[in-house]
């Protein structure tokens, strides 16, 4: 999302639901693809809205949302088998312009009698373009040169009845098509993916040449929809913000403040698991970054540290977490009606308002086909029984949007570019039972770490960094002249974009020298520092 413009969560919230009714909505069908949430994303950065629905959602349904465009995603299967996802013609035939990507366009094909066939000749990985038609929608203003990301054993040799071959590659006879008139186009290969050299360009292209669709995706756009859409769910009741130092929380505390003034109150629980110094510092930020809204600070440590005695296993540690955070909301909830008592005409506090992002949802399995990952405390780690009704304004956004509208709404740079930290905190980098001393002993690993990669000019360079201390491991090491039985810690740099993917950030040996060399001299109880190279897929970012 840019503000000069020229999760795949299957089901949607009320906020979803209103923000599609208001933006023209591109709706992603996602064959079982692995980029399905990339295309979402690369049509965003197009500054046109965009959501991912399983491809087996029924065509009626997709069309009584009036989508602006549909993009058919990629998937595993081939088309001519039997069992394999399904292309409802009556999607090509409702005048919505479509784009078929890989499995998508073989889709098209094959739906409208084009043939789709093993070649024998497969093409995996960057694949150069053989001939592309200069008049063409999707290449207009690119080279004839194009490398492209292949990923396909089938291949269209035959394109439909009315429909122009636009692009060859030597294992794709028909590598993209189009058909102008019907406003239907596709591609072989993956344009979402950074190896594509001009893909952004040839989505972009569909969306603002085949579709028409304008540039109405921007910052201070999602700002003025939220505001209303925000007023109208409210109403005149009040709400209570819960604050978690990060961007998502106070970027959905300045909305809604925007939104509904005075009749917010953000609270803030220090649960003990929190970084070193944090506390402080969110409490003195937080003054100045959130519109006036008033802010709670609530000392729960010692109730989070007796509810997580001797757990754990992660997904309890979670569901723990969650469970505390909302009775300890519902307690600031009595409180402030307490305080308004003598006063008949105060407004009802009914409403909780979260940071849940749309990889949040994704991960907590929150749709349709989707796999439950791990349950996000504001997502799959609720209580059944919770009394508040949810606000969710950036439900549909991912983290880079988040930071966008925070940028535009004159939230500070230290609060819009902090590097994600899991709500449950230090809870999850600790695997095994969290205690107050393996607390401390992580805290002080992790300021080093931060205080390294900030002297090293990465802040924005990477993702994040998480520190994990393998409390129920023990090494044997060397200090002192002395033998040591002491705990690993894991470094866990990555870069990403929005958290769905991930790779290992490779960090200077240097670096990491000084880090480990530090660690382990200052912090007694770590005698080895290890670093985790596992992208996202397979890993995830936290350990748990």
């Amino acid at each position: 999302m840019t503000d000069n413009a020229p999760r795949e969560d299957h089901s949607a919230n009320s906020h979803d639901t209103a923000l599609a009714e208001v933006m023209p909505t591109v709706l992603v069908l996602d064959f079982g693809a692995q980029y399905a949430q990339l295309i979402a994303r690369r049509v965003r950065e197009a500054n046109v809205y965009s959501e991912v629905v399983p491809a087996s959602t029924p065509a009626a349904e997709i069309l009584e949302r009036r989508p602006a465009a549909l993009i058919l995603s990629g998937g595993p299967s081939s088309v001519y088998e039997d069992g394999a996802p399904r292309l409802d013609p009556a999607l090509l035939e409702a005048g919505v312009p479509v784009l078929g990507l890989c499995y998508g366009f073989q889709s098209i094909a094959h739906a409208l009698g084009g043939v789709v066939a093993k070649t024998g000749t497969r093409e995996y990985g960057s694949t150069t373009l053989e001939s592309l038609v200069s008049d063409s929608v999707l290449f207009d203003g690119q080279d004839d040169d194009q490398v492209v990301w292949m990923s396909h054993g089938d291949a269209v040799t035959g394109a439909p009845e009315g429909f122009t071959v636009t692009a060859t590659s030597s294992g794709a006879p028909v590598a993209a098509f189009e058909d102008r008139e019907r406003r239907i186009f596709g591609v072989q290969w993956h344009p979402e993916v950074g190896h594509s050299t001009r893909g952004q360009e040839v989505l972009a292209n569909f969306l603002h040449k085949g579709a028409g669709l304008g540039s109405d995706w921007t910052a201070a756009n999602v700002i003025d929809e939220q505001v209303e859409l925000i007023r109208e769910q409210i109403g005149d009741a009040r709400a209570i913000c819960g604050l978690s130092g990060g961007v998502d929380s106070a970027v959905a505390a300045a909305l809604v403040q925007r939104a509904i003034g005075d009749r917010l109150t953000c609270v803030y629980v220090d649960h003990g698991l929190m970084r070193q110094d944090e506390s402080a510092q969110i409490e003195k930020a937080f003054g100045e970054s959130t519109g006036g809204a008033r802010l709670v600070m609530v000392d729960a440590r010692e109730d989070f540290l007796n509810a997580l005695a001797g757990v754990t296993d992660p997904e309890a540690k979670r569901k723990i977490i969650g469970e505390r955070f909302i009775r300890t909301f519902e307690k600031a909830q009595a409180d402030i009606i307490a305080e308004s008592a003598d006063d008949p005409n105060a407004p009802e506090v009914r409403f909780l308002v979260q940071g849940t992002l749309y990889p949040d949802v994704v991960e907590s399995g929150g749709g349709d086909g989707t796999a439950n990952i791990k349950s996000h405390h504001n997502v799959g780690g609720l209580p059944d029984d919770i009394e508040f009704e949810l606000c969710e304004p950036l439900r549909a956004l991912f983290k880079d949007e988040v930071r966008a509208v925070g940028s535009e709404l004159g939230l500070p740079d230290e609060i819009v570019w902090r590097q994600p930290f899991p709500g449950p905190g230090l809870g999850i980098r600790i695997i095994g039972e969290v205690t107050a001393e393996r607390l401390d002993l992580l805290r002080r690993a992790d300021a080093i770490v931060r205080a390294e990669m900030t002297a090293a000019g990465l802040d924005r360079q990477i993702w994040q960094c998480p520190v994990v201390l393998l409390a129920d491991v023990r090494s044997v090491g060397v200090q002192g002249d002395g033998r040591t039985y002491g705990h690993p810690v894991v470094l866990r740099p990555v870069t990403s974009e929005d958290a769905m993917t991930a790779d290992w950030a490779r960090l200077s040996s240097d670096l990491l020298a000084r880090i480990s060399n530090r660690i382990t001299n200052e912090v007694d109880g770590v005698n080895r520092v290890v670093l985790d190279v596992t992208s996202k897929p397979p890993g995830t970012i936290e350990w748990e």
